[in-house]
């Protein structure tokens, strides 16, 4: 094991991640603003694009960390059939479902069933395409529908808090099935997507939009059906709190996704990452 993660399997990482969301939370104006300048500063943070342009903008480090866009800041393509980023990031990886397995890094694969927590609902996504976007400290942090879309269910999922990078990605087998996660199952025209929203270290919270919903940290696994939660393509679906990474899976022949989702390229939340499959009619025809 990579010594960087042995250290981590050592540290206390959900007492850890509660005792800095304290700190996050704050809202103590010299605090909340030394924090939110050094992070500025660690990471380079660009604001030109979002609500607010300095610390004394924001109520406290969460606020700025789950900053909202401006208004037109993303628009979404032009074309209604195309699936637009969830978010703000840097591709993984991305490609087929092959063997009911993701890859995760170069050498390392994991289980779509393990990931989802369901294996039924896991099997309905051999042969289909995913996509895994990290999330570095310096993103835009919330996260929005690739498509207009019902929320059928959210599965919270308990877990470990690794840090999700390079480092990790390698060297921690199952990684994304192994963390804290959200998953949220997306009813559309083409079929059920599923959206994982995965926690990492440091404050690990994941925030929804809706009433009601499920609250991390997740103490137990727990299966919700939200009543009538609609999304538009582009609407926020949730928000990490120094989260860390965002998979959308989507089912077989329902998408074909842009040629240049390679591992490594920068995507931007609301631009094309693919096309959808056109809605069948009752007879099988593509409308």
């Amino acid at each position: 094991m990579h010594p960087f993660t042995a250290l981590q399997s050592l540290l206390p990482q959900h007492a850890l991640s509660r005792l800095l969301g304290v700190f996050a939370a704050s809202r103590n104006r010299l605090l909340k603003r030394w924090i939110i300048n050094t992070f500025r500063a660690a990471y380079a943070v660009d604001l030109a694009d979002t609500e607010g342009e300095g610390a004394d903008d924001f109520e406290s480090f969460n606020h700025f960390f789950t900053r909202a866009l401006s208004p037109g800041a993303r628009p979404l393509p032009a074309d209604p059939l195309a699936l637009a980023s969830p978010a703000d990031g840097t591709v993984s990886q991305a490609g087929a479902i092959a063997g009911g397995q993701l890859l995760q890094a170069k050498g390392r694969r994991y289980a779509v069933a393990d990931l989802l927590g369901d294996e039924e609902f896991a099997a309905t996504f051999t042969g289909g395409a995913f996509l895994t976007v990290y999330l570095a400290p310096r993103d835009y942090h919330r996260v929005h529908a690739p498509c207009d879309a019902r929320l059928r269910s959210t599965l919270a999922i308990p877990g470990r808090l690794f840090s999700v990078n390079a480092v990790t990605e390698q060297h921690v087998p199952r990684l994304f099935a192994r963390n804290e996660r959200l998953v949220l199952r997306l009813q559309t025209a083409f079929g059920d997507v599923a959206l994982v929203l995965v926690g990492a270290m440091i404050v690990a919270s994941i925030r929804v939009p809706w009433a009601n919903g499920p609250i991390s940290p997740y103490r137990r696994r727990s299966l919700r059906t939200p009543d009538n939660v609609r999304f538009a393509r582009g609407q926020e679906v949730g928000a990490f709190l120094l989260g860390s990474t965002v998979i959308a899976l989507f089912p077989p022949n329902a998408v074909r996704l842009s040629a240049g989702l390679a591992k490594g390229a920068t995507v931007r939340m609301g631009e094309a990452i693919g096309v959808a499959a056109p809605p069948v009619d009752k007879q099988g025809a593509g409308r």
